[in-house]
């Protein structure tokens, strides 16, 4: 087990696993039934300060790293991964970003009501032609005096029916490819602004994602956040620490699809005894904790280095996080729903949520199979 956490962030783990039994964990089947977003979760969470994790202190935050980041991914992911998405959207991929690349006057004016939890964030950068091949998005921007004006489409963006502040990306030269990106602050109110088609899915269905609609929308010329046409260099800066932090949530679904099927092989009786005692059952349980533990080394070697100002060249590292912690939850879910036979294909049962929302995980932030190139083309050099 990886055990190098300063006391401040042991406190930190014991807190939120707390919090994730007894405020997050009840709710979990619920929001995934109804397919409803946990507003009173969220607002519990900010009375905590979990909000504003990512946000520095003299904006209100807590001043929190990727580390810390993916302790709580973790906790929270362990109990219910609807509640860990939206949230890690929030802190990581816009709370963070923001920090990272905006203006003073940028961080005054939007990361002290996100941190406060006054306002959901969100980014937005997958179009429905531009996926993994992210270079390929039509969204345009064209300056007008003081504005952007911003056409095109984004989808499967995870907050985006009820985020009040999003990260958008957008091509202002787009003869120039990678080189003619740009990132843009927007609210939701901007004239021009529509928040498309909310999706239906297989898991997370507690976490809201869905299509937003740029219409000649009119974003401010200070909302550009960066410098005009470099925004690659803000989204490839990001991509590493998201990597880790999902890794991290996938750590999370793994410690809790495994704890339900050791709970489950010491209650079921087959045979005369407990499930548990028979050998193919141990195998499955041992193979489990050897994966767990090597994620978790791999997740926390990753987010200390993050914390050490490696983010962006640690490449090879993230994306080896990042496939092996999601391949193995998705295997893990899988093993839990076999230990549990037919129960397991039950949903009052944990582990046919915890299946269905690990999928996601060997597609989202960089499939398995561009985690592999990525590995491979590292090794190459």
């Amino acid at each position: 087990m990886f055990n190098d956490f300063t006391d401040e962030q042991i406190m930190l783990r014991n807190m939120i696993g707390q919090f994730a039994d007894k405020e997050v964990a009840p709710l979990a089947y619920e929001i995934d039934r109804d397919e409803r977003f946990p507003s009173e979760t969220f607002k519990k969470m900010s009375k905590l300060g979990l909000m504003g994790l990512t946000v520095p202190k003299e904006y209100g935050g807590s001043g929190g790293g990727t580390t810390e980041t993916c302790i709580v991914s973790e906790e929270l992911g362990r109990v219910c991964m609807a509640t860990t998405i939206s949230w890690n959207a929030h802190t990581d991929l816009c709370c963070s970003n923001l920090n990272r690349n905006g203006t003073d006057e940028q961080k005054g004016k939007y990361l002290i009501g996100l941190g406060a939890g006054e306002k959901m964030g969100a980014l937005a950068m997958t179009e429905p032609n531009a996926g993994s091949d992210v270079i390929s998005m039509q969204t345009k921007a064209v300056r007008k005096g003081d504005f952007y004006i911003l056409n095109g489409t984004k989808t499967f963006i995870t907050n985006g029916p009820i985020a009040d502040v999003i990260i958008i990306y957008a091509k202002t030269d787009p003869q120039k490819r990678s080189r003619g990106i740009s990132a843009f602050i927007v609210e939701r109110d901007f004239p021009g602004f529509v928040r498309g088609k909310e999706f239906k899915k297989m898991g997370w269905r507690g976490s809201p994602t869905g299509e937003l609609i740029m219409e000649d929308c009119q974003v401010p010329a200070s909302n550009l956040l960066g410098i005009e046409n470099e925004g690659i260099k803000i989204l490839m800066g990001g991509l590493n620490t998201e990597r880790i932090v999902v890794a991290a949530t996938c750590l999370g679904l793994s410690r809790g699809a495994c704890e339900a099927a050791v709970k489950y092989a010491r209650e079921r009786v087959q045979f005369g005894k407990p499930i548990g005692q028979f050998q193919m059952i141990q195998e499955r349980l041992a193979n489990m904790a050897v994966n767990i533990e090597a994620s978790e080394l791999l997740v926390y070697q990753c987010a200390k280095m993050a914390d050490a100002g490696k983010a962006q060249s640690m490449n090879k590292e993230a994306a080896c996080a990042k496939l092996f912690a999601s391949e193995t939850c998705m295997w893990i879910a899988t093993e839990a729903v076999q230990i549990f036979g037919g129960y397991g294909y039950i949903r009052e049962f944990p582990v046919e949520r915890y299946m269905r929302d690990a999928k996601m995980h060997t597609i989202g932030a960089g499939s398995s199979q561009i985690m592999c190139r990525i590995i491979a083309k590292e090794m190459m050099k």
